[in-house]
């Protein structure tokens, strides 16, 4: 996924050489890096001076070097509802992710590992996923959740654990399908089981999709 658009982003890193980098990487696939920050309150200051598209910002940064940075994330866009954020974090932290996705309506937010900037193709469809509205969590977070079962994804049959996966990686039904080897109905109909046995309240596709990825998280 690509936005055909010029991102306006705010960068939070402490990391003077990620920071660096990561502002570079941005640039070279065209989007404008509108504030480059090193700690969580300049990146409230930031957002708030220039209201970007989205925001990046690593998890733990000064003074305490704990969750500052995921804190400030929750608090932008308990501010600002809607405001994509795209959180990177060294470990896998599924506490975190979750707590990400809790904020506004679970929609227009990512939460990536660190190793994933280094790929640089998934790194920028993530972020432009995340700018469009998407939810995406990283692949190594969904892995080390399908080791282990526990309700209420016992429920789900093994494709259905597979699919919704996929999902929490941000995949489209298309994309799905041809992971799979599947036709989008047989998706379209995988989705509809898993949401069914999860017990989701009635409410539009894209957001019963974040309610499911949101069970998946807690499970």
């Amino acid at each position: 996924m690509r936005v055909d658009r010029t991102l306006r982003v705010v960068l939070a890193e402490d990391g003077v050489l990620l920071r660096d980098g990561l502002a570079g990487l941005l640039a070279r696939f065209g989007h404008e890096v509108v504030a480059s920050v090193g700690d969580a309150e300049a990146l409230v200051a930031a957002v708030g001076e220039h209201a970007p598209d989205v925001v990046v910002t690593d998890v733990r940064m000064p003074p305490g070097f704990q969750d500052e940075g995921l804190r400030a994330a929750v608090e932008l866009r308990q501010r600002r509802p809607g405001l994509p954020v795209l959180v990177l974090s060294q470990y896998v932290q599924r506490s975190y992710a979750a707590e990400l996705l809790d904020s506004g309506d679970g929609t227009g937010v990512g939460y990536l590992l660190k190793d994933r900037v280094g790929q640089v193709e998934e790194f920028i469809d993530a972020l432009a996923g995340v700018a469009d509205g998407g939810t995406v969590v990283d692949p190594e977070v969904v892995r080390q959740l399908l080791r282990r079962r526990r309700d209420p994804l016992e429920r789900l049959s093994p494709r259905e654990r597979e699919v919704l996966a996929l999902i929490a990686e941000g995949r489209s039904n298309g994309a799905i399908a041809r992971q799979l080897v599947v036709s989008e109905a047989a998706v379209g109909k995988h989705i509809g089981s898993i949401l069914t046995k999860l017990d989701l309240p009635p409410a539009d596709d894209t957001h019963r999709r974040v309610l499911a990825v949101l069970a998946f998280l807690r499970a």
